[in-house]
């Protein structure tokens, strides 16, 4: 599962009120990956999740390159006054973004068409409900 907040702060308070966040929508992890940011190791002490957490040089790669589209979108709303309206707009759209997102590069165009309309189709269906 990978998750994204926008918070002002990245201290221990901030830290725990994402990890439960996490964990009443989530339950409960077998391992957290994190980069090697002191709140987080802080925050797992106190839920008692010390060692489930693992950092190391390459592990968080994955974890960094998903949320590349998510720092652009953060660029681009700037405008945003408050971080609970940018949160709430970057929530929707990546929930929509991930649904259309098809990673063209990894599959034939047949595949792609079928997806992509599979998709519109799904789409179309929710918003009609």
């Amino acid at each position: 599962v990978l998750e994204a907040v926008v918070t002002k702060r990245r201290n221990k308070a901030a830290a725990l009120k994402f990890v439960r966040k996490l964990m009443k929508r989530h339950g409960k992890a077998e391992e957290v990956v994190t980069d090697r940011f002191a709140s987080y190791k802080a925050a797992l002490r106190e839920l008692g999740a010390l060692d489930k957490q693992t950092t190391g040089r390459w592990l968080n790669n994955r974890v960094e390159n998903s949320h590349l589209p998510l720092r652009r979108r953060e660029r681009a709303m700037q405008r945003f006054r408050r971080m609970r309206s940018l949160q709430k707009f970057a929530a929707v759209h990546s929930s929509v973004y991930n649904h259309f997102n098809q990673e063209r590069s990894l599959t034939s165009r047949d595949t792609f068409k079928l997806t992509r309309t599979a998709a519109l189709a799904e789409w179309r269906e929710l918003g009609a409900g």
